[in-house]
């Protein structure tokens, strides 16, 4: 019923932004005479700004088809390097250029597509091989592809790992997780670590983590934790519909986890259109398509499978089971201190308000049988969550962090 309600909804939305658009353009249009009386540049440019909130959003693209490379253009193309139903992995492979090291980056899988990361593969990709893990949107997979939760996500990393190859050359292979995979990331390096798997990486870089939400509790950790554990099975997972592939999966939507998120900072969220909104009366353009852009991105959102997220729920959030030594894949308990030679880096931002101060950290404390020249810990000051992996204080702050810790674990 739910997902009934919105599809119902997002229909209705399309059309209204659609005709607003013509009602923007028609305004905007030089032969229009009407575009040129007192009020016609603002309300073409109230109708435009509804259009974008209101209009319906796909899966975005990359779009990198090009780095500079030691000043030289190079041509970048994606490939599909290994499939799986809930994900793939992509790799962007930089034409005529080999060798260096290998990058795993792990996306989250919290309700945003891997491109929510397309700042933090550009940035990477004139120093390391980058590979991302493309996740699926879960509406799209049909029931007889079977279920995905926290476990089968750990061996999607280890799967992926493998397709990556054996951790030997120049570089060898590194990963980095953003923000939610820091968890599931770390599990797959103890249980890669705990067989001597041969493709376990040389580092694994944690950024703004939930590693253990104990540590400086957010407003997402006291929503995930304020509530009984029946309370999300009975009021935020939801069937899909018959006109998707996965019709009849139990998923989390997209679309509550991107108003949960557009809730809690709705006063900035309207700034920004309010800005934005301004800048389209007075012919900036840039800034507005500055700001459009940001929002193509962060309303494209997709569905998790119901399982995932509640064990999520119950194994990150309510029971911290990963820094309780409590977390189990496959029969085994994850052991943290089978982690002996990864070289595990955590970053976190100062003014973070999703993983607070510590969260991220506290993986370096709970591995105490690494050396300690194999931990480091830095905290990005005035840098929010976005700000980690997004922005210009990701590329000129904390990625060249990035880089000298791979670069210091590579041979």
């Amino acid at each position: 019923m739910l997902y009934d309600a919105y599809e119902f909804q997002r229909s209705w939305l399309a059309s209204a932004s659609a005709m607003a658009t013509f009602g923007a353009n028609w305004l905007k249009n030089p032969s229009n005479p009407f575009g040129y009386l007192g009020g016609g540049p603002m309300m073409a440019s109230a109708l435009e700004v509804f259009a974008h909130a209101s209009a319906s959003r796909g899966k975005p693209a990359f779009g990198l088809d090009h780095v500079v490379i030691d000043g030289r253009e190079v041509a970048v193309h994606e490939e599909i390097v290994a499939q799986k139903p809930f994900g793939q992995l992509k790799r962007f492979v930089r034409e005529g250029v080999s060798g260096g090291p290998k990058l795993l980056i792990v996306a989250p899988m919290s309700g945003h597509f891997a491109t929510l990361l397309r700042g933090t593969v550009e940035r990477m990709l004139p120093v390391a091989d980058v590979y991302i893990t493309d996740w699926r949107d879960a509406k799209l997979v049909p029931l007889a592809d079977g279920h995905f939760d926290l476990e089968d996500y750990l061996d999607y990393l280890i799967g992926f790992l493998e397709a990556i190859g054996p951790n030997e050359g120049e570089g060898g292979t590194h990963m980095l997780a953003v923000c939610q995979p820091s968890v599931p990331s770390l599990a797959a390096v103890a249980v890669m670590s705990a067989d001597k798997h041969p493709c376990r990486p040389r580092t694994l870089t944690m950024m703004g983590g939930p590693v253990d939400t104990r540590e400086a509790p957010t407003a997402v950790n006291t929503l995930a934790t304020e509530r009984p554990f029946a309370w999300f099975e009975q009021n935020v997972i939801a069937t899909v519909p018959a006109l998707y592939p996965g019709a009849g999966r139990k998923v989390y939507p997209g679309f509550l986890q991107l108003s949960g998120f557009m809730t809690m900072n709705l006063g900035n969220h309207m700034m920004s259109h309010y800005e934005m909104f301004k800048h389209l009366v007075t012919g900036d353009g840039e800034s507005a398509d500055a700001t459009k852009s940001f929002y193509d991105e962060y309303r494209s959102v997709c569905d998790m499978t119901a399982e995932f997220y509640l064990q999520t729920i119950d194994v990150v959030f309510q029971n911290h089971k990963l820094p309780r030594g409590e977390m189990m894949h496959r029969g085994r308990r994850i052991d943290l201190n089978a982690i002996t030679d990864v070289g595990l880096l955590a970053i976190e931002g100062e003014r973070d308000d999703i993983s607070g101060l510590g969260q991220t950290k506290a993986a370096l404390t709970l591995s105490t049988n690494l050396p300690e020249d194999k931990k480091r810990y830095y905290m990005a000051e005035g840098v929010g969550h976005y700000g980690i992996f997004n922005g210009s204080k990701w590329r000129t702050r904390i990625a060249p962090v990035v880089e000298e810790w791979m670069a210091a674990h590579g041979g």
